[in-house]
């Protein structure tokens, strides 16, 4: 396999990986629907920044750490867990904590761009699935003669331009249905939902076995 194929392969996995909804999606739909899309995109850099260290990481071999040492996965793996349960709880705090009849304030979390930036990037680096993932799959789009740390990067780069693409289009529909979801009602229920979301991710993580 050439560099040519072996990024069009990987292109094609990837983007059934992409399509289906998952934590990021989550995030990426809540952060624009009730903070706008400069945040939203805070979000999705942050996320695609994660998915780059992952990239790079697991072709240089350092990610492999995370199949390697059982210790390594679950002290990430217990460390995503507690952050994914924080950030949904606090979703769940702040819808209920807003008056029934008052416009909803934004949440402190979502109002700066700095801070929609760290948040996703510690929801993509604190998921060790996502290191496993790399470290299983990466390896077999490896041209021979191709640097490792080079290649790495340059898959994560495929993966990364198809989600800023279908960020695009989330972020996109959520401008145009924005001004009803922006409701008081609506805005708590959104973040109830996805707050109980996030909390189902870091639940199943904590189940689950590496």
């Amino acid at each position: 396999m050439n560099i040519y194929g072996a990024l069009a392969s990987f292109a094609v996995i990837v983007a059934f990986l992409t399509l289906t909804p998952g934590l990021d999606t989550a995030l990426i739909l809540r952060t624009s629907l009730l903070a706008g899309r400069r945040p939203a995109w805070a979000v999705v850099l942050g996320i695609q920044l994660g998915t780059l260290l992952w990239g790079l990481l697991a072709a240089a071999g350092l990610s492999a750490l995370l199949t390697a040492s059982q210790v390594a996965y679950e002290v990430l793996r217990w460390a995503g867990v507690a952050y994914l349960i924080w950030i949904g709880g606090r979703m769940l705090w702040h819808s209920r904590t807003s008056g029934a009849d008052d416009a909803v304030p934004p949440d402190p979390a979502d109002a700066g761009w700095g801070r929609a930036f760290r948040r996703g990037l510690l929801t993509n680096l604190l998921n060790p699935k996502v290191g496993a993932f790399y470290v299983a799959v990466l390896p077999q789009f490896m041209p021979r003669g191709v640097p490792h740390a080079v290649m790495g990067v340059l898959l994560a780069g495929v993966h990364v331009c198809e989600v800023l693409v279908w960020s695009a289009v989330l972020i996109g529909f959520t401008g145009v249905v924005r001004g009803w979801l922006r409701r008081p009602s609506v805005k708590r229920a959104l973040d109830r939902l996805t707050g109980l979301i996030v909390i189902g991710f870091g639940l199943r993580l904590a189940m689950q076995q590496s």
